[in-house]
């Protein structure tokens, strides 16, 4: 989930092992005792908000337990090994008009967050304050497209459904979605962020006999065979089928638990209009200040987000982000994308009943194979979140959004979850 480069930095790094002559597997040797006043290596696969999170507490707890360093002491040292360019499952896309040096933007990816739980409201206060997240208290609608086949076409029918507030409050980041991962990245102090590394599948271990309760260290490779070195920890943050396919070969102790939650996925339409004018009826004149989201009934579609109308989006020429809904989603999602752009589009064209001349000008689409959480009662037996999945035998954790509600509060309730293993280890 990423929208551009980072600015290189000490801490974003892209993977620049040498080439080894070892096989493409996680190896296994005897290390030193991993309690935090020693300093463990950890390894977190995964460089979205719950491997963030998971870093930034972990870093939180080492300084806090480190209360009489030693000449001995060394320093934590945490490695995030992200696939793509960037951090952070709050994605932001944008396009620059070169004639007016304005920008299309679209949060792609999660448009808001929730916080419920008081740690969470703590954890979230600083970044309140400097006002880099703030609520959004969205007008939020219900939409029922006109039906496709009417001869007498018209305006979609609206109707008021709530108001969000600050009492139950959605928060955005700003100025982009992505600006908060980035924001938690900066502040990491013995963190290693390696971008553009994927980690090959962890194969059967093979360890030394552990003696004298010395800590078993795990080796991980890159998808070229290169050793991305030795960690007493190995903490998973991928979506759970990335994971089940990381861990299938690893004798990984839970490795049946990972498949239980099913993961949907979802299509998101991204479109921009050259200026307020052209935006369709539906989004204009005195319906426009009554519109900030809308739920469409009847329709391949699942929420309208209109992005120019939010917090500190002011300057934002007219950008409107569309979700599919997940059941659609799912059933075509090896479809070829530009097919489901049409479509999309056309349901987009049907929802928000623009004729010619208030066509969008920018049209793109993207598919996220895993995005929303089910978790699968009849099979489980429970409607209660799966929680981390811990191998303490290899020292390995599962985790991720899908191990709790599959909601940005989840990834930190996974990520206090694991620092508490690892705090007690």
């Amino acid at each position: 989930m990423t929208d551009h480069i980072l600015p290189a930095t000490d801490k974003f790094t892209d993977n620049s092992s040498k080439q080894t002559n070892h096989d493409n597997q996680a190896t296994l040797n005897n290390g030193l005792n991993t309690d935090l006043n020693t300093a463990p290596k950890v390894a977190i696969i995964g460089g979205g908000l719950t491997g963030l999170f998971t870093a930034t507490l972990l870093e939180r707890a080492f300084l806090k337990q480190q209360t009489k360093p030693s000449v001995n002491s060394s320093a934590l040292q945490i490695t995030i090994f992200e696939k793509s360019r960037s951090v952070g499952r709050l994605a932001t896309r944008y396009l620059t008009d070169s004639n007016t040096n304005k920008n299309w933007q679209w949060a792609f990816g999660a448009q808001f967050f929730t916080a419920k739980t008081s740690s969470f409201k703590q954890f979230i206060a600083p970044w309140l304050d400097s006002e880099l997240l703030q609520p959004w208290c969205a007008q939020v609608v219900n939409l029922t497209p006109t039906n496709a086949n009417s001869q007498n076409a018209h305006s979609p029918n609206v109707e008021r459904k709530e108001q969000w507030d600050t009492n139950h409050a959605r928060y955005i980041s700003t100025p982009k979605m992505t600006s908060w991962g980035r924001a938690l990245a900066d502040d990491l102090q013995h963190t290693t962020i390696k971008f553009k590394t994927r980690v090959a599948p962890i194969n059967k271990a093979q360890t030394n006999s552990a003696q004298d309760n010395k800590a078993i260290k795990t080796e991980l490779f890159d998808e070229t065979g290169s050793s991305l070195g030795w960690f007493d920890w190995v903490i998973c943050t991928a979506p759970n089928g990335q994971a089940v396919e990381l861990m299938a070969d690893s004798g990984f102790t839970k490795q049946a638990k990972i498949i239980e939650p099913q993961m949907l996925a979802c299509y998101t339409l991204m479109l921009g209009w050259d200026n307020l004018e052209q935006l369709p009826k539906t989004l204009s004149n005195d319906i426009q200040s009554a519109l900030d989201v809308a739920y469409v009934n009847a329709s391949i579609l699942d929420r309208i987000f209109i992005e120019h109308q939010k917090p500190a989006h002011d300057d934002l020429l007219p950008s409107v982000t569309i979700h599919a809904r997940n059941d659609w989603s799912e059933e075509h999602v090896d479809d070829d994308i530009e097919t489901v752009k049409a479509q999309l589009l056309a349901a987009a064209q049907q929802a928000l009943n623009w004729h010619e001349g208030y066509a969008p000008s920018q049209i793109d689409c993207h598919r996220w194979r895993y995005a929303a959480t089910v978790i699968d009662v009849k099979n489980r037996g429970s409607s209660e979140a799966l929680g981390i999945l811990i191998d303490t035998q290899h020292q390995w954790i599962v985790s991720g959004d899908w191990c709790g509600q599959g909601n940005i509060e989840s990834c930190y309730q996974v990520a206090k979850e694991t620092v508490k293993v690892l705090c007690a280890s």
